[in-house]
């Protein structure tokens, strides 16, 4: 019998629903954004990200559930993100993955969402597991974490203020550029003179 998991993330301003089959095989990823919800505020805004989720969570499981060709009986388990993230979207995911799992009597887990970036790799890489060294750049998280075995890992290094994300926010509020700044400021490095500055060496 094949093995469907159903997958819930929710831990800050995108709402993401995947199917897998057996532990590798991605048969469905939905993903979607608040960006332009929150761009209004100038960041995201955990109660307005909260009610959002509450919304567009049940469109998606049932939306992913229909193009992987299955139904709620055909799931042996569900995981979604217990952490780290925004207390309120974190509750939604975990509060709506957690009755599904108990109301069809299957296995939840909750999932570290840092170690979902590590081990993102396995869906295009199955062999590619530990050890070897992570770079994890992820809006409020930026590490670098060895990873020693599944389950066991060494913080290498990391950011003592903000992390990039937060970094290129800052920058893009200074220069006017609309949240998220990240793309934007993107485009107008390419288009920039690296020599226009004399940085010291």
């Amino acid at each position: 019998m094949t093995e469907y998991t159903l997958g819930i993330e929710t831990s800050c301003d995108e709402t993401a629903v995947a199917v897998l089959r057996g532990e590798i095989d991605l048969e469905v990823n939905l993903i979607y954004s608040q960006v332009e919800l929150h761009a209004r505020y100038g960041g995201t805004v955990p109660e307005v990200a909260s009610r959002d989720h509450l919304r567009k969570l049940p469109h998606l499981v049932k939306r992913a559930l229909d193009e992987a060709g299955i139904c709620f009986s055909d799931l042996s388990l569900v995981a979604a993100t217990y952490g780290p993230g925004l207390v309120g979207p974190l509750l939604v995911g975990l509060s709506y993955g957690k009755g599904i799992a108990f109301g069809r009597g299957i296995p939840f887990i909750g999932v570290n969402h840092l170690e979902g970036h590590l081990f993102a790799h396995r869906l295009a890489y199955p062999d590619a597991g530990p050890p070897f060294m992570g770079l994890l750049v992820s809006g409020g998280h930026t590490l670098l974490v060895k990873v020693e075995d599944y389950g066991r890992y060494r913080l290498v290094g990391t950011t003592i203020d903000d992390a990039a994300g937060e970094a290129l926010d800052k920058v893009g509020k200074m220069l006017g550029i609309d949240y998220p700044a990240g793309a934007e400021i993107d485009r107008l490095a390419e288009e920039g003179d690296p020599s226009a500055i004399e940085f010291p060496r």
